[in-house]
């Protein structure tokens, strides 16, 4: 296998971890979080958290790798448009998807309290499950953003 090759397949893979396990994720805690059971939460959330160290971790520090790398091997000038845009929007996701991995374990840990003490959700769980949910939006739709950007490489110009 040829040096772009195996880079376009680790990019594309890790782009697809990344999407993959983003929407998973979101699904998994939504679905939990409307079963209002302190157990069945502490218990997704749990794997969630695991699951976003284990993949999403990985793929997020090996995109911009790969990518960089991919792009110098083919030729394509880092400052190109659509590169440029896609960066972009790659730390555009990397903001909403920092605290959301923190509001993770929050969330468990405030349903495993609940749990354990037979109460029902505290306030507070409610309050930063809000903010989880909302902060997906905006990382959700920049990643499909970058995916057409790669697709597509669209002749853009920021100066």
């Amino acid at each position: 296998m040829e040096t772009i090759e195996l880079l376009r397949w680790l990019h594309v893979i890790g782009a697809a971890v990344l999407l993959g396990t983003g929407a998973g994720i979101a699904f998994f805690m939504v679905m939990a979080h409307r079963t209002r059971n302190p157990l069945v939460i502490a218990h997704t959330a749990s794997t969630v958290v695991l699951a976003d160290f284990l993949f999403t971790t990985t793929a997020v520090i090996a995109q911009p790798i790969t990518g960089v790398l991919l792009a110098l091997e083919i030729g394509w000038p880092l400052n190109e448009g659509w590169i440029m845009a896609s960066l972009g929007l790659y730390v555009l996701t990397g903001v909403f998807w920092l605290p959301v991995i923190a509001i993770q374990a929050k969330l468990r840990n405030l349903a495993r309290q609940a749990a354990q003490s037979s109460l029902p959700l505290p306030n507070a769980y409610h309050r930063l499950y809000r903010i989880w949910f909302a902060c997906g939006f905006p990382a959700f739709i920049s990643v499909l953003a970058i995916f057409w950007l790669m697709l597509n490489r669209p002749d853009l110009t920021f100066w």
